[in-house]
């Protein structure tokens, strides 16, 4: 999933994604039916996620879980694109690619039914190569359309909103660890160590590493 690590990377707050991405990678020809639960978890996450921040209430009816096509529905109604008869229809069909996975899930998954040594063994084999590459591929493109579509909505409020709650001043052992890192840059007369480089040129590349160190220490 080189395009989703890729998007996830630029936004940053999109981080934890990433756990999902790995189990996906490790079991997808292990064991594809744990794959394709962290494929369908993986969407809804970020469907959840976009609806909270767009206040969006996504649970019609406390006493019935939403399907994974509600879930998507909501997403893309949230970001705009209801009213829009092309978008709309592309995106019923996204939310029905995912709907059918949380259904194979529930057939070859091991864990969601009881089923016998002979089914655990077979169960790979009811899915094809082409087939798998197609609901991972189809669980790429909507993920990576979804964040974007969503950052692209909503850039600059999130960034000043992060902004303002730190300064360069407040990471100083982070801001020490880069300079011994990578040293100074000189330009001429004028020499500017990597920290300040980095905060001044490629604040959410800041952001990321910060957070990235804070997260090793703990």
């Amino acid at each position: 999933m080189e395009k989703l690590n890729q998007v996830i990377e630029q936004y940053g707050r999109w981080s934890d994604l990433k756990i999902y991405i790995q189990r996906i990678d490790a079991c997808i020809q292990s064991d594809f039916s744990m794959a394709l639960e962290n494929a369908k978890s993986l969407l809804e996450t970020i469907c959840k996620e976009i609806c909270k921040l767009k206040n969006i209430s996504i649970e019609e009816n406390p006493r019935e879980k939403p399907t994974t096509n509600k879930i998507l529905k909501h997403a893309f109604t949230s970001l705009g694109y209801a009213n829009q008869e092309l978008v709309n229809r592309i995106s019923t069909a996204l939310a029905s690619i995912g709907q059918q996975m949380g259904n194979l899930r529930n057939e070859i998954g091991t864990t969601a039914h009881g089923k016998t040594l002979d089914e655990l063994t077979e169960r790979n084999n009811r899915v094809d190569e082409m087939t798998r590459e197609f609901l991972i591929d189809s669980t790429e493109i909507i993920a990576t359309f979804l964040i974007r579509a969503f950052e692209n909505e909503n850039p600059r409020r999130h960034i000043e909103t992060y902004k303002d709650k730190i300064s360069f001043e407040d990471n100083a052992e982070f801001n020490d660890l880069l300079d011994e890192t990578y040293g100074n840059f000189d330009m001429g007369d004028y020499s500017y160590s990597a920290s300040e480089i980095l905060f001044h040129v490629d604040y959410n590349a800041y952001l990321t590493e910060l957070k990235t160190f804070k997260e090793d220490k703990e």
